[in-house]
């Protein structure tokens, strides 16, 4: 009679074997995996485009809808096997692009309750993001580890920044508020916030502008300080930028099934995994 550790060895080889086909790109199965999966996910997209055009629509509707059911119960299928071929999949799940994978299957589902939101399916094209991992573009892979780096170091200060700037919105339109008043467009308070937003970011859209020269004059002021703040996160993550980075590795941990370890390293920097 067989035991359970019988069946280990086995279960271990299938998932390996499934794991080296689903996440690594160095084997010819592994690339005729990959190379499928963006012409998929390149067709999904281009299917939910051409729904949005009327004509189309109107004499390929229920084609269309068939290819987005086709392919999204494809990816489902192809999630599920991801979450299968890794030992810790609640890790992968959490991560970017098993986060991206999800948000990729989801919307079809939710269209049967929301009309329109297989709209979102456009989301799919993040996943291409795996072309630079597939074909090899490993300094692809490194300039995009360094950005994702830099913007995660810069994380405190930016939220410091934004805060700060979200306090001087909220004063700014509240003062807007008071010297121009109804009857120039300021009609309440998160209107006179939504102006401020709009010029100190230097968008300038002209829905709702001061009349009055002490307006005027505040809008003055508010558009010297956009031109500065604007400054002020490029300098947080160019700073980070130029710190240095060692190269990146596109393996993928077999317990984890996440990416972006340094080239050297022998644990996964997610899970602790050997690698």
């Amino acid at each position: 009679m067989k035991t359970p550790d019988d069946n280990r060895p086995l279960t271990s080889a299938w998932r390996n074997q499934l794991h080296t086909i689903i996440y690594e790109a160095d084997t010819a199965g592994g690339q005729l995996f990959d190379v499928v999966l963006l012409i998929s996910i390149g067709l999904s997209v281009l299917a939910v485009a051409l729904e949005s055009v009327a004509a189309v629509r109107e004499q390929y509707g229920t084609t269309l809808r068939n290819v987005e059911w086709f392919f999204t119960v494809l990816f489902t299928f192809e999630y599920v096997l991801r979450l299968i071929s890794v030992k810790r999949p609640f890790q992968y799940a959490r991560s970017f692009f098993g986060l991206i994978d999800l948000i990729a299957i989801f919307p079809t589902y939710l269209a049967l309750l929301v009309t329109g939101a297989q709209t979102l399916l456009v989301i799919r094209v993040l996943r291409l993001l795996r072309i630079f991992r597939v074909f090899k573009m490993g300094a692809y892979l490194q300039e995009a580890e360094v950005l994702r780096s830099a913007l995660w170091a810069s994380r405190r200060k930016i939220i410091v920044f934004l805060l700060a700037v979200l306090t001087m919105v909220v004063i700014i339109g509240s003062l807007m508020y008071v010297i121009e008043g109804e009857e120039s467009g300021f009609v309440n308070i998160p209107v006179s916030i939504y102006w401020a937003i709009v010029t100190l970011s230097t968008v300038g859209y002209g829905d709702v502008a001061p009349v009055t020269p002490l307006g005027q004059m505040l809008a003055a002021v508010v558009m010297l300080l956009g031109f500065g703040i604007i400054a002020v996160p490029t300098g947080i993550v160019s700073l980070e930028l130029t710190r240095p980075y060692g190269p990146v590795s596109g393996q993928a941990c077999p317990d984890c099934g996440r990416e972006g370890h340094s080239a050297d390293a022998d644990y996964c920097k997610y899970c602790g995994a050997p690698l």
